[in-house]
Formats: structure tokens, C-alpha cells, sequence
């Protein structure tokens, strides 16, 4: 993340949701709120960033739209060198697999994704780029983490 003022209020969210379990930091702008955990692309160290996501039956659906900026967020890139990622909601953690959105399924998500967040509207408008729509789903590791 190369934005100073995203950087510090992420980190300060992410402090918070893992100090508190997501007691606090759970919720924002009336949406729900998780951790994701990333390998980075160029480290392959882990990246965490809270993001507001939805529901789809058993997948978690995201947004990468970086505020509308040009480019897409780290997270976004980091997922396209490795798949798997780990998600954090409240104090359970679960590994899944991450892939972007067929055009077809992001025209069905987007209505819903903007209804919850008009926010986002705006920043598509906001950049050329397409903003891309991940679906999150069960990893096959299978692997489930409390605490």
C-alpha cells in the first residue's frame, strides 16, 4: 500500500480487529468488515488488510477498488502470485481461495456490492480501470483457526 493516509488507517483498523477479536472494528459504514491475509508478490511475506465484504452463500465477496485510485490495491495484486489467502471475521480465521469475478458474475454482484456501499459507485466512476470483484471461497486445506 503506497497511499501514507490508507497505510496508517489500515494499520490502525487491523491493530484494533486483532486486539479485540472484531469486538471492535467489526463493522464500517454499516457494512462487515474482515481481516484478509495475503502473500505478497514481491516479499512473500503475509499482508493484512481489513475490507468490507458480502455474503454469497458460502463464498465472501470483495472489492478491490483502492478509493477509485488507477491502479489496483496490493491485496488485489498479491492475490494474483497466490491464491490462497487467510480471512479473519471476528475471532475465527479460515483459509480460502481467492479469483477475480467472471464478467458475467460481476455484473450480477455489482447492483448488490452498491446497494451496500454506494461508495462504490463513485469510485468506479472515479477511475478508467474496472474495478475487480473477488470471490473468496473454502480453501481446500480446509483448515479453520479460533483465537
Amino acid at each position: 500500500m503506497r497511499d501514507p493516509a490508507v497505510r496508517r488507517w489500515s494499520v490502525f483498523h487491523k491493530l484494533v480487529y486483532l486486539a479485540t477479536a472484531g469486538r471492535l472494528g467489526r463493522r464500517l459504514v454499516d457494512n462487515d468488515i474482515l481481516l484478509l491475509t495475503t502473500t505478497g508478490h514481491r516479499t512473500g511475506r503475509a499482508h493484512t488488510v481489513p475490507l468490507l465484504y458480502l455474503r454469497e452463500g458460502s463464498a465472501l465477496i470483495l472489492v478491490a477498488s483502492y478509493g477509485g485510485r488507477p491502479r489496483h490495491p496490493d491485496w488485489y495484486r498479491n492475490l494474483a502470485a497466490d491464491a490462497a489467502v487467510r480471512v479473519q471475521i471476528d475471532g475465527s480465521r479460515e483459509w480460502m481461495m481467492a479469483r477475480t469475478a467472471a464478467e458475467e458474475e460481476r455484473a450480477r454482484l455489482w447492483p448488490r456490492i452498491v446497494d451496500a456501499y454506494d461508495g462504490y459507485s463513485r469510485y468506479q466512476s472515479r477511475t478508467d480501470r474496472e474495478i475487480p470483484v473477488v470471490v473468496l471461497e473454502p480453501g481446500d486445506q480446509g483448515q479453520h483457526e479460533t483465537g
